[in-house]
């Protein structure tokens, strides 16, 4: 799992790449809010795009991070999705209460 993150105003904007999941979701995590809450940000962009698996774990640090977002008045994007993880993303319901774009500039203007 590799994960980098850039601060635009006040967006953390998270990228990662290979998978999310048990073995890794933990470690993401803390990288994932120690940036965000020492940096007093807003809002999140998650950019899925180099995903090649996820499982509950990653389904759980999403809605945790989302739910950390809505705290701050901030809202939680997700971006740049591939099919294997919008199929995940579907059947967990996360769709349809987080708010998705196709780039970050998109979730960035919005």
């Amino acid at each position: 799992m590799r994960l980098s993150t850039e601060i635009i105003k006040d967006n953390l904007i998270i990228r990662l790449e290979g998978e999310l999941d048990h073995h890794t979701s933990e470690e993401v995590r803390r990288k994932i809010d120690s940036e965000y809450y020492n940096n007093n940000l807003l809002n999140m962009v998650l950019d899925l795009g180099g995903l090649n698996f996820m499982d509950s774990s990653g389904i759980g640090l999403i809605m945790g991070r989302y739910k950390n977002c809505k705290e701050q008045g901030g809202k939680l994007s997700i971006v740049n999705i591939n099919s294997k993880v919008e199929r995940i993303l579907e059947m967990s319901g996360l769709m349809k209460i987080v708010n998705i774009y196709i780039t970050v500039e998109e979730a960035l203007k919005s």
